[in-house]
């Protein structure tokens, strides 16, 4: 799901996914690193290790070249930027205001240029020049969400969850648990700026509360992650407009299920053809099939993520492995990915991590 990218393997005994192998031939392994509710990000070598501490990491992003990493700080309202050496480790560079409270969501542009942030407790998003040694300047551009939704406690103002730029790169998509919305901005990869499209948003059901989304592979269909109804919403993608047209709504959890849930991450595997939705409360990762031709999903099933509140998952760029971060159970539990039906099956490597909640992967060589 992220960018992978390359770095000189200068240690052993990281823990590492199927290989991979560039056309110079050079073997490159994916390491997971978890960012927390707790001191620092953590890489998964044959154990966890403190790779940088950083106060409530909760959401990371690695850089297209693969030499820098950045983080939401959430409880500092701010943006950390970090280097990477060559075994591995972080090193800090800076840290900016987020502009608003609570940055909960971090992603590039496709230039790298670029970094977006979602201000969930604030309801704004903002855009960050990245400088060529890594470190982040001030916000070039800055945007105040406003309005409600239907649930007074939940949605009593705007709460941007995640910023998701277009395949093209010239949209920024922002889900917004608040206003029940998808707000489109047009984006001007020379200045940073960001301005309201039209239409400005697509709306989900009163109350869904969407929170993250994913593109198709072909860029043809976009689908969101609702958190209050557990829910996942396809829609069709227009590229000359950004403009989103609703095709199917699903549930995320099994028709039985009577219990207290709420959906939390949306990951589409490398090949196209599977979306993986994860369940906190039902504590399950939801697996359903992808039309290539209509964008519709059906239904395949879910498996227990082996812990307590799944709010993170990550498939591993190769496809064949799945990492699920379960936040109040401390655990990262490591899963095979069957390419031919998208099963997930335990591989029993679970690894102690304090209040994970996201998984992200640098690539060694």
């Amino acid at each position: 799901m992220r960018n992978s990218f390359a770095l000189l393997l200068m240690v052993s005994g990281w823990l590492c996914a199927a290989p991979q192998t560039k056309p110079s031939g050079v073997l490159v392994r994916t390491v997971p690193l978890i960012g927390t509710y707790s001191k620092g990000i953590y890489a998964l070598r044959d154990k966890p290790e403190l790779a940088v501490e950083t106060e409530s990491p909760s959401f990371l992003v690695v850089h297209p070249n693969g030499r820098f990493v950045y983080a939401a700080n959430e409880p500092k309202n701010a943006l950390s930027a970090f280097s990477i050496d060559a075994s591995g480790q972080l090193k800090f560079l800076n840290s900016v205001p987020s502009r608003g409270a609570g940055p909960c969501h971090v992603a590039f542009d496709k230039t790298g240029k670029w970094l977006f942030t979602a201000n969930y407790d604030g309801g704004s998003i903002a855009a960050f020049p990245v400088h060529a040694d890594g470190s982040l300047g001030e916000a070039a551009a800055f945007v105040q969400h406003s309005g409600s939704s239907v649930n007074k406690e939940r949605q009593e103002g705007p709460h941007a969850h995640s910023v998701n730029i277009s395949p093209d790169n010239k949209f920024l998509l922002v889900t917004d648990l608040g206003l029940d919305e998808i707000l489109v901005y047009r984006f001007d990869a020379a200045q940073g700026t960001l301005t309201p499209s039209d239409p400005p948003f697509a709306k989900v059901a009163p109350g869904s509360g969407p929170r993250h989304l994913a593109f198709a592979k072909d860029g043809r269909f976009a689908y969101v992650i609702n958190e209050m109804l557990s829910t996942v919403t396809a829609f069709s993608y227009d590229p000359t407009r950004g403009t989103l047209r609703e095709i199917q709504t699903l549930s995320a959890l099994p028709p039985d299920f009577k219990g207290s849930s709420e959906a939390a991450e949306i990951a589409i595997h490398p090949n196209g053809r599977f979306l993986y939705a994860s369940n906190r409360g039902h504590d399950s990762i939801a697996l359903f099939a992808i039309d290539p031709s209509t964008g519709k999903l059906t239904a395949q099933g879910h498996v227990s993520t082996q812990g307590k509140t799944p709010r993170n998952f990550a498939i591993d760029p190769t496809g064949a492995i799945l990492y699920a971060a379960n936040e109040a159970s401390g655990n990262v539990v490591e899963f095979r990915i069957d390419p031919k039906t998208g099963s997930l099956t335990p591989e029993g490597k679970v690894f102690e991590v304090p209040k994970p909640v996201c998984v992200t992967f640098a690539a060694l060589r």
